[in-house]
């Protein structure tokens, strides 16, 4: 039986009309003819049951492993066939191990024959909206500005382009993805694979993949995250059985065997398919027959099953087949017969009939116009590259790199030759091939590679005033991939850069890499001495430096004290130029968290997120400038300005800026109530969080995730986040703190409260250290005050109170002033001097709550609102005014149960059922049941955008969409779009929010 793992398929409703149907669509290639497909009933069965299901418009990812020779490739183009015989658009990718480094070269072999036969118009619609960032992996767009503006990993917005690049695609039909050996792909290639795959859902398209078993190459880790997704069925080859051993005989050997034979043939091969075949072939070679005996002698003769008997076919060829041969292997697959004879030194005359011949020993398979040429395998050109002498072979690999370069081939498929020379780059014209292949390599997110390339430019004995500008560019591509290299190269060269923007970029980036290795105050000091060098006509770059200088303080405490003493934080710039609006950012930074001047940070964030441009401004400072929002008691406004920074289709993000602006994000969605996104932001932060950063990108979000999860009443999820490990130089940063406060949270829930106290009460001694004393920076206090109250110190729970809610009141911060309130009424309770007494603490505490009421009513935080609901009906209760406090908690209970916080909804049911009420199930129907994403789609869809559109603003799949706005449909009882905006402008007068 064939080890095949079956998951179930998901069709998709997909409403929007598709279009483009007339996009050319590739012809099959030529069947291969190395080997027949015998044996395989059960997995083509179960891979045409695939192809029906993408037909209906169903999901699905196949992954074909096994090891060489099984028949995986045999099986993706039968695949492949059947997909093109039912009206399938097939797009497909032969993986080469010679373009491994080069990322994005299997995504261009899927993608490029497309854009290339399509015309204008459909061009720009597949690279629509968030689709754009895909041309940077597609070679659609040209690269602009030197190593310095592409010395940023821009992988995430890449790889969430062509994801929309394949969703507008499968827009117009159902549509095969085909990748073979994808064990020889380029990282980036599979990065996007998985990528896809993780949000394949929704999208009629089938993945299908071929990879070989049994080396661990540099991405196969990728391919089992690939093999580990909910759609993905893993099918793996079965060996040949004896009736398919006699069919292959049969046509290789024209002559019948016997069981006998079958079985040694079977025990000698493990019934590898190629084996065999290779074994068959051998008999045939020396002329013996299909038994024991012949099959003995000739095992005994060859020390290999196959590579011995091809390489003395080979050679008992006329010369020119060996030549054609090589040249072929050397060039790979796809490569023009032109340009194999002029490497092999032949005239084309006299290649083609080589080519032939090797194509009727099954080992090529040419176009029907006899103009390119491939490997029927690939396991053959690795033998005849390992058999030609390491010299001539570095030799050919330097003669191919020229004549790629004469014919006007890419700067990138010139390096690969370069880089297979193994030797230092010798010429002017493959320096600049090289610098060229790295600046393109930086562009298309591989760092590690681009500096691969420049260091094989760099000559033994460095002279930094020569060579300044080569150590500048490999400085900034090591950034990324070597910390420590890229500071030593950047300070090598910085003394001999004197032109402005260079020196900006040098000092800019070198800044960054002392930041990352642990020198925040080194940086700090850098930026001091140097920026005055940096004499541009206008003083931007100066600021620009300048803000820098505050955001690598706030990573130094000694660092970020000094400078709190040193300037008053003006905030007058008007935001005019990315040098103001950066500095402006980095200021209204310093200002918000302290709390006294939150309004006129808040005006100068708005300032900078107004007028910002993500092509020129850096993301980073954008999301200091949102962040300030969010301090300042904004988190609507700040969800939106992360999520514009996010999803601009004019800014190219890093990997780094996206994890960060998700973890920021996470906080903002919390803090509204949007539980489900606040989880998915953190998740995403977190998987893209990069290494080497001691933890610290990890830090925020992972804080958040706990927070979430104990609104989700799932202990045991937040103990997880919280056992995460963390290196000890994440401790001395201010995010610190913020983790200090989830885990105390989350110690209190687990009924340690002493422990508890004393994260929370270190998190707060840091927090004044750190100048971070707004309430709203953090909700510490609460927790504190909280776990106070647990040990019976109810004095020190009401000093808390008391001073967020003075700190809350001075700086105008409504949702911080909110929670205060409503911590200070906690702390009115327990009064037992007598009945009087007690009916004063109870009127204090109902002033307290609804004053708090009155700050969050009509706020969209409402995940603060439902808790002062239920503080308030409970007060009511104790009060003794019942049917107000039923009212009351029955509001708490429907806003928690919109927002899925399940612990609040157990705390509105308990004091529901203490009234003596029996709690109705939560209201299934009305504009109160939407959910915050329910009611985002809905709007959304009212305003008249199309489920594409709504799906790119907030970066989910159609299909989430269609499901969203399915059940806006149920509750509102709406039978479409058209009724959407009355029902909605409507609701709002009539029902609760």
């Amino acid at each position: 039986m064939p080890n095949v793992t079956d998951q179930p398929q998901h069709a998709a409703d997909h409403a929007d009309q598709r279009t483009d149907r007339d996009l050319p669509r590739p012809k099959a290639p030529p069947p291969c003819t190395f080997a027949t497909l015998v044996d395989r009933e059960q997995e083509r069965a179960a891979l045409s049951s695939l192809v029906r299901g993408t037909r209906a418009g169903g999901a699905a990812i196949a992954l074909l492993e096994g090891p060489v020779g099984s028949g995986k490739s045999r099986l993706l183009r039968s695949l492949t066939a059947e997909a093109r015989l039912n009206g399938i658009r097939v797009l497909e990718a032969r993986c080469d191990a010679l373009e491994r480094d080069f990322p994005f070269g299997a995504v261009r072999r899927l993608f490029e024959p497309l854009l290339a036969s399509a015309d204008p118009q459909q061009r720009a619609r597949l690279l629509s909206g968030n689709a754009r960032a895909a041309r940077q992996a597609l070679g659609s767009e040209a690269l602009h500005g030197s190593m310095m503006d592409l010395a940023e990993d821009v992988s995430f917005a890449v790889l969430h382009g062509l994801y929309w690049f394949t969703s507008h695609l499968a827009e117009q039909g159902p549509l095969v993805i085909a990748v073979d050996d994808a064990h020889c792909a380029d990282l980036a290639s599979l990065r996007f694979l998985v990528h896809l795959a993780r949000r394949l859902e929704g999208l009629p398209v089938l993945l299908a993949v071929s990879q070989r078993t049994g080396d661990r190459a540099t991405g196969a880790a990728l391919l089992d995250d690939l093999a580990a997704q909910p759609l993905c069925r893993v099918i793996r080859p079965r060996p040949l059985t004896h009736d398919g051993i006699a069919e292959l005989v049969q046509e290789v050997l024209g002559r019948t065997s016997d069981e006998a034979f079958h079985a040694a043939c079977l025990a000698a091969t493990g019934g590898n398919p190629f084996l065999v075949h290779a074994l068959l072939a051998a008999l045939r070679l020396h002329g013996e027959p299909p038994t024991v005996e012949s099959l003995e002698r000739i095992s005994a003769h060859d020390s290999s099953l196959f590579a011995e008997p091809m390489l003395r076919v080979l050679r008992q060829q006329p010369p020119a087949a060996m030549a054609a041969a090589r040249a072929m292997a050397v060039l790979g697959d796809g490569s023009p017969a032109e340009s194999c004879a002029r490497l092999a030194g032949l005239d084309v005359a006299t290649l083609v009939p080589a080519l032939r011949t090797l194509g009727s020993l099954g080992l090529l398979t040419g176009t029907e116009d006899g103009r390119t040429w491939s490997f029927n395998h690939g396991i053959v050109r690795e033998v005849i590259l390992a058999d030609m002498p390491s010299a001539e072979r570095a030799e050919s690999h330097r003669r191919a790199a020229r004549l790629l370069l004469d014919d006007g081939a890419r700067a990138e498929q010139v390096a690969a030759h370069l880089l297979m020379t193994e030797l230092p780059a010798t010429g002017e014209w493959a320096v600049t091939v090289l610098r060229e292949a790295a600046r393109e390599a930086s562009f298309r997110s591989a760092p590690a590679l681009a500096v691969d390339l420049l260091r094989h430019c760099l000559p033994d004995e460095v002279d930094p005033a020569a060579d300044a500008a080569l150590l500048v560019e490999l400085g900034l591509a090591e950034a990324a991939v070597d910390t420590h290299a890229s500071v030593r190269h950047l300070q090598l060269a910085l003394e001999h850069v004197h032109e402005p923007l260079p020196r900006f970029f040098v000092l800019s980036s070198l800044s960054s890499g002392l930041v990352r290795s642990g020198q925040a105050a080194q940086a700090v000091r850098l930026l001091a001495e140097q920026t005055p060098t940096v004499r541009d006509a206008t003083g931007d770059l100066s600021r620009l430096l300048e803000g820098q200088r505050l955001l690598a303080a706030y990573e130094d405490l000694p660092s970020y004290r000094d400078i709190l003493g040193e300037s008053s934080f003006g905030l007058e710039l008007p935001g005019h130029t990315p040098g103001e609006r950066g500095l402006l950012a980095a200021r209204a930074g310093v200002v918000v968290v302290r709390g006294d001047r939150a309004a006129e940070a808040a005006a100068a964030a708005g300032r900078v997120l107004r007028r910002g441009e993500s092509a020129a401004d850096s993301p980073f400072f954008l999301a200091s400038a949102a962040t300030v929002l969010l301090y300042a008691d904004r988190p609507d406004e700040a969800d939106a300005a992360y999520r514009r920074i996010m999803g601009s289709a004019d800014q190219d993000h890093s990997t780094l800026s996206y994890s960060v602006c998700s973890g920021l994000r996470s906080e903002a969605a919390y803090r509204l109530g949007a539980l489900p996104e606040a989880l998915d932001a953190t998740r995403t932060a977190l998987d893209l969080a990069p290494p080497g950063t001691s933890g610290m990108a990890q830090l925020l979000p992972a804080s958040t995730r706990i927070h979430v999860l104990l609104e989700y009443g799932d202990l045991a999820g937040a103990e997880a986040v919280a056992a995460q490990r963390f290196a000890k130089a994440a401790a001395d940063t201010w995010r610190w703190n913020e983790y200090l406060a989830a885990r105390g949270r989350l110690r209190l829930a687990q009924g340690e409260p002493e422990a508890a106290l004393a994260d929370l009460l270190e998190c707060g001694r840091r927090q004044v250290q750190w100048a971070r004393t707004s309430p709203a920076v953090s909700s510490w206090w609460v927790w504190a005050a909280r776990a106070h109250l647990a040990l019976g110190n109810g004095g020190r729970a009401r000093a808390l109170a008391e001073e967020a809610v003075f700190r809350a009141r001075r700086g105008d911060l409504p949702y911080a002033l909110g929670a205060g309130l409503s911590l200070l009424a906690q702390t009115e309770t327990g009064a037992k001097a007598g009945a009087k007494a007690g009916a004063e603490t109870g009127v204090r505490r109902l002033a307290l709550l609804e004053e708090a009421l009155a700050m969050l009513e009509d706020s969209p935080a409402r995940l603060e609102l439902t808790r002062v609901l239920i503080a308030q009906g409970a007060a009511l209760h104790e009060s003794g005014r019942t049917e107000a406090a039923r009212e009351v908690l029955r509001r708490g209970l429907e806003s928690a149960y919109a927002l899925g916080a399940r612990v609040l909804r157990a705390q509105a049911h308990h004091a529901l059922l203490a009234t003596g009420a029996r709690p109705r199930r939560p209201m299934s129907s009305g504009l109160a049941s939407l959910t915050p994403s329910e009611a985002q789609v809905a709007r959304l869809a009212a305003d008249g955008r199309t489920n594409q559109e709504i799906s790119e603003a907030l970066f989910v799949t159609q299909r989430t969409v269609e499901q969203h706005l399915t059940s806006v449909y149920r509750k509102l009882g709406s039978s479409g779009r058209r009724r959407l905006r009355s029902l909605l402008d409507g609701a709002t007068d009539s029902e609760p929010a």
